[in-house]
């Protein structure tokens, strides 16, 4: 969870001192050639240290299968601190050593950095947690998410690290919370499912479970593993080819490629290029334009920590379809208020009330539950190559954004909103008519829920059985709630604060 704290952290305070970070690529270019930059070297540079981040999360997705494969979840973690340590240096020197290469290199690892975390720490998560606290816990990739922009957001204040003298010092932050993790995650236990399916190792998977859930009786847990396994019909790690070419996960595959597409085609990251103009037409002052943008990382923080709370109450998918509805509904009343907001005074007051909707309405859903989803729509073995699916579908439709919106912006001027009102449309009924509930149901009964529209025979009732563990028994009646999860949730929210 460190990665994607600080990652979204480092983003969000990336563009608050993009004013600065063009200055000293103005001043490297003076000291090296003599000359001033021109206004489209600049732009250029600017582009390419944004954008690459992208590329780099796209080849960290690449690696994810092969890396949790080799060396397991927790020590796929363990070895993307690495890559934070890497950038932290490099973002961080390149100030000193008036290189602005250093920069866009640290980007870029950063980029990898993100892309590993993305989708090692929800494939970790999904499997070590209750399946009655899968959703909230799963939720927690969306808390720390919108945790870094808002940190950004408040480091990025002129009386902290806001200033032309201080920019740089914020990424040397990176790496100290890489360095506890690389002290304390070798302590915690590996995925007790990658144990015992992957590598055979029921007394390892034995002492995870226990370690997690708090108990000493974790023969249930365990049987389910095993059940699983017996079903499947791989027993070794499916390709991404192999994963594709299934007939009986065509629509798994589909889901998530909707999903995650339009988590990033939602039009989130042009809410937050319009932000800053809607401010200054409302009249409000340069210097108290941060303060008031706070309120934006404050309610994208506290909508995720309420959809994290209501997940296992109210489900995956009604979440899904009212976050994009929702979504849909506000950039259209958006895109009302930008063409009237030079016709009344007070108009801009209503915009920018709909992007703090919009927000609040992504976070909702569509912010964290992409990611749950992709850990629990697939069984063991097809599992990472799902998530190296849905990382290349991110980090593609990531760069699409990013490259296509300046154009859209400047055809369709505000009439842009209305592209991704299309598509959270689409994305919402997609969700509607295919996505079936999967709170508080085992990896094999979700599977089993896209039998029919897969076209593929149901599993035997006696395997079914065989899986179903009463949500019932006599410990969760007392407790209200899995034994141990606060042991899981301390572990987990320890591991968060580095």
């Amino acid at each position: 969870m460190r990665n994607i704290f600080f990652a979204e952290m480092l983003t969000s305070f990336l563009f608050l001192s993009i004013q600065y970070i063009k200055t000293f690529y103005n001043q490297t270019w003076m000291e090296r050639y003599g000359e001033p930059i021109g206004a489209d070297m600049v732009t250029m540079l600017w582009s390419i240290t944004v954008s690459i981040f992208a590329i780099g999360g796209l080849l960290g997705a690449l690696c994810v299968t092969l890396l949790t494969k080799l060396i397991g979840r927790k020590g796929t973690l363990l070895l993307n601190n690495g890559f934070a340590v890497i950038a932290a240096l490099l973002l961080a020197l390149g100030e000193k050593a008036r290189s602005f290469e250093m920069l866009i290199i640290g980007r870029f690892v950063m980029g990898v950095d993100s892309g590993i975390a993305l989708s090692a720490l929800p494939m970790y998560l999904g499997e070590i947690s209750p399946r009655h606290m899968r959703g909230s816990i799963g939720q927690f990739n969306s808390i720390l998410i919108c945790l870094g922009v808002f940190t950004g957001q408040v480091l990025g204040l002129p009386e902290l690290l806001g200033q032309e003298s201080r920019w740089n010092f914020l990424f040397a932050f990176l790496a100290l919370p890489a360095l506890l993790q690389l002290c304390v995650l070798p302590f915690l236990p590996e995925s007790p499912r990658f144990l015992l399916m992957e590598r055979r190792d029921e007394a390892g998977a034995e002492k995870a479970f226990r370690a997690f859930l708090g108990k000493k009786d974790v023969s249930k847990e365990l049987e389910e593993v095993h059940a699983e396994g017996r079903a499947q019909n791989t027993l070794h790690m499916a390709s991404v080819t192999e994963l594709l070419l299934n007939p009986a996960l065509r629509w798994q595959v589909i889901t998530v490629i909707v999903t995650m597409a339009c988590y990033q085609l939602c039009g989130l990251n042009a809410i937050w290029y319009y932000t800053n103009g809607i401010l200054r037409d409302s009249g409000f002052a340069e210097n108290v334009i941060p303060y008031i943008v706070l309120s934006t990382g404050g309610i994208e923080t506290l909508a995720a920590v309420v959809s994290g709370l209501v997940i296992e109450r109210i489900g995956r998918r009604p979440l899904l379809i009212f976050g994009f509805s929702a979504m849909a509904f506000f950039f259209g009343l958006l895109t009302v208020f930008l063409n009237f907001q030079d016709q009344y005074t007070w108009m801009p007051y209503l915009s920018f009330t709909c992007i703090l909707a919009v927000i609040a309405s992504f976070c909702s859903g569509p912010g964290g539950i992409p990611f749950v989803l992709t850990g629990e729509l697939f069984e063991q073995s097809y599992r990472p190559a799902a998530f190296m699916i849905a990382g290349i579908v991110n980090w593609v439709a990531n760069f699409a954004v990013g490259l296509l919106f300046p154009f859209m912006q400047e055809s369709l001027q505000t009439y842009a909103f209305l592209v991704f009102l299309v598509v959270c449309v689409l994305g919402a009924v997609y969700l509607y008519f295919i996505l079936p509930e999967t709170k508080n149901k085992t990896f094999m009964d979700i599977s089993q829920s896209f039998a029919k529209i897969n076209k593929v025979p149901l599993v035997n009732k006696e395997i079914e059985n065989e899986l179903t563990i009463k949500a019932g028994s006599k410990e969760v009646e007392e407790n209200g709630k899995p034994p141990g999860v606060s042991l899981l949730l301390y572990i987990l929210y320890f591991d968060s604060l580095k």
